[in-house]
Parts: structure tokens; sequence; C-alpha cells
């Protein structure tokens, strides 16, 4: 009897395995420009809104639809329990599947890394029509969200482009442009309104 419920119990496990790397796998997508638009980016003057215990001031209004190229949760790092979770998007000729397989894609200590085949585009162009964007949802439902997205999905955030203060002297600013490269060239994406498709 005990035999019989220990093969149950396994043939549970790699169901449930099983249905995690199913849900996990990237969405694909055929050949072609996915998303044509850059991100839509106004400068504004706001005063700074309270966020828990972070004061953020609004440096733009931002809109972005994207195919996400990469995801990276976080969870015991400075900015976690204001910012969970890093997107690397792109648009234009990253969003094409025919010019994304010529790159790797790689996340890691709030920075992401592009790294070219022989075949691949200009890397410069590239870097202009992709970038690494620091989320910070509005709201519990947004951050549930934001969670659930995999590679390959196309989303569209609006929201608004941020500086931070918080407590110990804790401070993050976003950059305001995608041409940037390095340390503070990430955006940090206060996301009022979340889209996948």
């Amino acid at each position: 009897m005990f035999a019989h419920w220990r093969i149950v119990l396994a043939l549970v496990a790699i169901c449930v395995g099983m249905a995690a790397l199913v849900e996990s796998r990237p969405v694909e997508h055929p050949p072609g420009v996915l998303v044509s638009a850059e991100p839509v980016q106004v400068l504004v003057e706001r005063p700074p809104f309270s966020f828990g215990d972070y004061q953020l001031t609004p440096l733009a209004d931002f809109d972005v639809e994207a195919r996400v190229l990469s995801v990276e949760k976080y969870r015991v790092d400075g900015g976690a329990r204001l910012s969970p979770v890093d997107f690397a998007l792109g648009w234009g000729p990253m969003s094409d599947s025919a010019v994304l397989e010529h790159f790797r894609i790689r996340q890691g200590g709030r920075f992401f890394s592009i790294h070219p085949d022989e075949q691949a585009i200009d890397l410069n162009t590239a870097m202009l029509n992709a970038s690494n964007m620091h989320l910070i949802p509005a709201d519990s439902v947004i951050k549930d969200r934001l969670a659930s997205v995999k590679i390959g999905n196309i989303v569209r955030l609006r929201g608004q482009l941020v500086s931070v203060r918080g407590p110990n002297n804790f401070t993050w600013t976003s950059s305001l442009t995608r041409k940037d490269t390095g340390n503070g060239a990430c955006e940090l994406f206060y996301v009022e309104s979340f889209e996948r498709r």
C-alpha cells in the first residue's frame, strides 16, 4: 500500500513539474516586426507623491508597447520592495524573431546585456530599440499581472518615469533617454496601466 502511494505522489510531482515547464516556456512568434512604434515620453513637472515608505517624483509620462525579451524578478536587493521585477523590452527590429535569434539576452543585478553573433544587426541599432525597465507596480493587481508575464509576450505599459527617495537616504532615478548605456541607463517606471496580447 505504501509503495502505491509513493508511485501516485511521484506521478503528481512529475505532472506539476511538466505543467510548470509548459507555463514558463517563452511565447514564440514568426519572423517580422511585432511592434513598430517607439516608446512615447512626455516630460512633466509634478509634485512628489507618497508610495509606501517612498516619495516618487514624476519626471515623464511614459507609454511603451514592446516585446518582452527577458524577465528578472528581485526579492532581496535594495530596490526589491519597490520594484520586484525588471523587463528587458524590445521594439522595432528588436521585436522581430529573425533579428532576436542572433542575440543572447541576459539580465541580472538590475542590468541587461545583449550579445550578438556574427550575423546580428548593428549593436547600436539594437540598443536604441531595447531597454531594461525597473517596474514599480502601482497596485497589487498590476503587480500580480506583471509577475505572470513571460518572455515573448507583447505588453503595453503606461505610467510615469520617476525619481525616488526613501528610508536611509535611498535614492533611485530613471533614465530619460533610450540612447544611454551602463549604470543609470535603465528606466524606473511606475506602471499604472498594463495590457498583454
